[in-house]
């Protein structure tokens, strides 16, 4: 069978070590052995957003086969700082402009509600993975100043999201903060992304689902009734729909001018005492580029990030890792005050990117049973929530109201 070429792009996906690696329930066993059986829906890939589209999919009653090349929750995952933002990439006034007002402004509140809903289900499974709701402080940078952040908090009410101006003076009193501007936003939220998607793994595993880990699909086609994955063993999975949640390295077919790969550099502190209260129940970032990045854990660790590059390749470097996680630390201390010292982790990883700062969730072109999600840029939870959200739903035959603003394109 070669129908149609399934090789995903390949990627180191992570340097350095994650903090998240270190902490415990942030793996699931699985299955090694792939055995013969139909199953309503394969998902590729057993990152975060193959989580949750395992779970939206069993909550459905689908019976799921989960197949990957790497062990769970070892992918693209565990490089996440989990900040879970609904403010995305692109500003709403810029992309008002690029995209027009109503996808944009749809994109907007769609991310707000994803937000909620992944607040939402981690409390009815009971995940154990330090989810906690926190407000967001966008910062004034390189990018945006005082009279930009003012119109895009503007931009913001109007349409029905939350957003607070805050002058020089307000970030200085209630921040301590000396930049011209900022806002202050709800809806956001942190977590443990490892322990985030061995939790929805978990609930998925509970509802039936399998996991084979060590597989590798290397052609598919689509067949009168379903779909047929042959793996590089030789063996053919069947099944009435695929999903490829396989992140970065995505399928070759979906492949655009309007999406690319560039790299991201991160950073854990030891636990710290001291800090200021609103950094304990706040996440950060400014509009810059690059822009630094930042939150807190439970236990006072700072976890931070920033100094993207377009480049797919870069983050490969141990020696630049060691400067990039220098330079965000200085950032840091000259933001906030805040000397972390030498960081207790570091690491480095591929993310994708769009000119809109939109995921892609459609079908593969030419296909009416295969689908991918992908593209995150830095909203990567969020967006895979709502990834997983229109593919259970085009699955189910139904029409997700926003799915048009998500196409392939």
């Amino acid at each position: 069978m070669t129908d149609l070429d399934a090789r995903t792009r390949k990627d180191d996906l992570r340097i350095g070590t994650s903090f998240w690696l270190k902490t415990p329930h942030s793996t699931v066993a699985a299955e090694k052995r792939l055995t013969a059986g139909h199953a309503d829906v394969v998902v590729v890939g057993s990152g975060i957003s193959g989580a949750l589209t395992a779970e939206a999919l069993t909550r459905a009653g689908k019976s799921v086969l989960i197949l990957d090349r790497r062990p769970p929750v070892r992918g693209s995952t565990p490089a996440s700082t989990a900040m879970i933002q609904h403010e995305i990439d692109v500003p709403l006034t810029r992309l008002q402009r690029q995209i027009g007002a109503r996808a944009a402004n749809a994109a907007w509140r769609r991310s707000v509600r994803a937000v909620n809903d992944l607040i939402g289900l981690v409390a009815e499974l009971g995940i154990d993975c330090d989810m906690q709701p926190k407000p967001a402080l966008y910062i004034a940078g390189n990018t945006m100043g005082a009279r930009a952040l003012k119109a895009e908090a503007k931009a913001r009410n109007r349409i029905g999201i939350g957003a607070e101006y805050l002058t020089a003076t307000d970030l200085r009193d209630r921040f301590g903060i000396d930049r011209t501007a900022a806002i202050l936003s709800t809806d956001s939220a942190s977590a443990n992304p490892a322990q985030l998607t061995a939790g929805l793994l978990a609930a998925s595993i509970a509802r039936g689902a399998r996991i084979v880990t060590g597989v590798e699909i290397t052609d598919m086609a689509e067949l009168p009734c379903g779909v047929a994955l042959a793996t590089r063993e030789g063996q053919v999975v069947t099944a009435d729909h695929a999903v490829f949640c396989t992140g970065y390295e995505y399928l070759p077919q979906m492949k655009t001018r309007a999406h690319h790969v560039t790299s991201t550099w991160a950073l854990a502190s030891r636990p710290l005492t001291g800090l200021p209260e609103w950094m304990l129940g706040t996440i950060g970032w400014e509009a810059a580029d690059p822009y630094l990045y930042f939150r807190t854990t439970p236990t006072g660790r700072i976890i931070a990030g920033g100094e993207d590059e377009d480049a797919a390749t870069t983050n490969s470097d141990p020696a630049k890792l060691a400067r990039k996680a220098k330079i965000i630390a200085e950032k840091l201390k000259e933001l906030t005050g805040v000397d972390i010292g030498k960081p207790a982790y570091a690491w480095a990883a591929p993310f994708s990117v769009t000119t809109d700062g939109l995921p892609i969730v459609d079908r593969v072109p030419g296909y009416q049973r295969i689908q991918a999600v992908m593209g995150f840029g830095g909203n990567g939870i969020t967006f895979s929530i709502i990834g997983a959200q229109i593919a259970a739903a085009r699955i189910a035959g139904e029409t997700d109201p926003d799915a048009f603003v998500f196409r392939f394109r």
